[in-house]
């Protein structure tokens, strides 16, 4: 990555955008945990354990600056000023951001005004929510049988923009065998539920899992035509994931026979 060159005076300052992973501490990269022990300054996102935080040094100034869908939250361009003025002070600043930096976490805006400022600044990927999501119910977002890709995509867009062509997406995911991973949707569950409906089976399995490798861990498996109702039906809220493809057939089948799925899985080991 080219790094804009800082002033002399502001030589010793930098930036790291690291990624937290989905909230166990223990999936933590090892590069990531280092980079946050080494920090004078950190700011944290709302979604970041308290288990992760506690990893920064005792004398590192703890910065919250959560941002959370349909909540108060900091101003992304007064974040950008913060980091900016700490790295420009000679501090070694951590912007610990839930997930990954560069999937749905505002990474690459941040990665831009940094560098236009002239501070140099590095990403650490983190595991991302939705991966995490699935490989704790066992479950793979692609299979040689059952897709061929997967789709990260969010269920927000930002005010002003039309957001995803939920049709569009249906009818390429469905001809293309692609597992499709929806990022705060819960709260659109209905309308991207109807607009999947245009180009999707209305029997495709859907899982939800919401606080995705936290002992709050908790998912339901449904089907594209039920899925409105039964994330209303059972209580699911934000951070929640949306896992829509047959990768997840299995979920439902244990959901709706778990002898025969507990008789499978013995004879398997």
């Amino acid at each position: 990555m080219n790094q804009a060159k800082l002033p002399p005076e502001h030589a010793n300052g930098q930036c790291t955008l690291v990624g937290a992973g989905p909230g166990d501490p223990e999936l933590l990269t090892v590069k990531a945990l280092k980079a946050l022990q080494a920090a004078t300054v950190v700011l944290v996102d709302d979604l970041v354990s308290d288990e992760i935080v506690a990893f920064a040094p005792p004398t590192a100034r703890i910065v919250y600056v959560g941002k959370r869908g349909g909540c108060q939250s900091t101003p992304q361009a007064f974040i950008e000023k913060l980091m900016i003025m700490a790295a420009r002070e000679g501090e070694n600043v951590v912007r610990l951001k839930g997930g990954d930096p560069f999937i749905f976490g505002r990474g690459g805006e941040e990665l831009e005004h940094l560098q236009a400022a002239g501070v140099r600044v590095t990403v650490i990927n983190g595991i991302t929510a939705g991966l995490a999501a699935v490989t704790s119910l066992g479950v793979p977002l692609t299979h040689r049988q059952h897709a061929h890709g997967v789709v990260f995509v969010t269920g927000h867009a930002k005010p002003g923009d039309a957001g995803t062509d939920w049709s569009a997406l249906a009818a390429t995911a469905h001809s293309a065998r692609l597992t499709l991973v929806i990022y705060m949707g819960v709260s659109g569950a209905r309308r991207i539920q109807d607009e999947l409906l245009t180009g999707l089976p209305a029997g495709t399995p859907v899982a939800v899992i919401q606080n995705a490798s936290l002992a709050t861990q908790r998912h339901i498996s449904s089907t594209l035509c039920t899925l409105a109702d039964d994330i209303e039906a059972h209580g699911m809220a934000s951070p929640s994931v949306i896992v829509v493809g047959d990768v997840v057939a299995s979920l439902a089948l244990a959901a709706a026979h778990p002898q025969a799925a507990a008789h499978s899985a013995a004879r398997a080991a």
